[in-house]
């Protein structure tokens, strides 16, 4: 396959995935309007991943783009609100963004081989072991980090939300520790980034 095939086969992926992604019956307030969240979400890991490595290869590229296809479907509340409860959440999140992923890439004419890596992906297999893996996780971070965790904060005590910060920095690689701290945050964010940083 040409490398136009490729591109046109990764550009119907993507419309595919926001179009799934454009059912999102919650909307969030933007410069241009109100969207659908997760519609939003997905671009913003795609423009995430594109800075953070031009050259991905196809699978992170299409995984970064899933990486919360359709996740109202299956809300935290529709589990008990524990910690079991929330680690049997996220554990069955991944295996339903795979599937759900999977479905769409089958339709647009995807292999096997590209299906199953994306599934490996975004089920973070080998996190820590598997450059791909821990880039999708720094992007994920490094997502939240910009555009969601000021609203987090806001909801939360100081203490947690230092305690969570912590815990998002030890899952990214010394790169994306890196980007965090030159990345354009919301000042009050950089700062408690900062601050988590010094927890050893």
């Amino acid at each position: 396959m040409s490398e136009s095939d490729n591109q046109q086969q990764l550009e119907a992926a993507f419309a595919a995935i926001d179009q799934a992604n454009s059912a999102d019956p919650r909307y969030v307030q933007t410069e241009s309007g109100e969207v659908p969240s997760e519609w939003l979400y997905g671009r913003r890991m795609s423009e995430e991943l594109d800075r953070y490595l031009p050259d991905a290869p196809i699978s992170l590229r299409l995984a970064a783009r899933a990486q919360h296809l359709e996740r109202w479907r299956s809300p935290r509340d529709s589990y008990p609100m524990d910690r079991e409860g929330y680690l049997r959440w996220r554990a069955d999140l991944k295996k339903f963004h795979a599937a759900r992923a999977g479905e769409i890439l089958r339709e647009v004419g995807f292999g096997e081989d590209v299906i199953e890596r994306v599934a490996f992906l975004l089920q973070k297999k080998r996190l820590k072991r598997d450059d791909d893996t821990q880039t999708l996780e720094d992007v994920i971070c490094l997502v939240f980090l910009k555009h969601y965790a000021a609203e987090f904060a806001a909801e939360h005590p100081h203490e947690k939300v230092i305690d969570i910060l912590h815990k998002t920095l030890r899952k990214m690689s010394d790169r994306g520790r890196e980007a965090a701290q030159t990345a354009d945050l919301p000042r009050a964010v950089h700062g408690m980034v900062l601050e988590a940083m010094e927890i050893t």
